[in-house]
């Protein structure tokens, strides 16, 4: 059995890569550069809001009661 040929699907069409000039394909993994990094800058933003929360929760133990 052939392997089927890898396809992007763009605005509903699907295309080969294969076929793609080479513009394209630069532009294509352009975009999937851009998407990787998108990716990695969320979860740097989780990492910092998760530390912004437990760095919160520990200002709040250390404020001074109000009695």
């Amino acid at each position: 059995m052939a392997e089927q040929p890898a396809m992007i699907k763009i605005d509903d069409k699907e295309y080969k890569i294969e076929d793609l000039s080479d513009n394209a394909k630069a532009q294509l993994q352009g975009v999937q550069v851009a998407e990787a990094e998108i990716k990695r800058l969320n979860i740097q933003l989780a990492l910092a809001q998760t530390a912004r929360n437990a760095y919160m929760q520990a200002f709040k133990a250390a404020l001074p009661a109000n009695d």
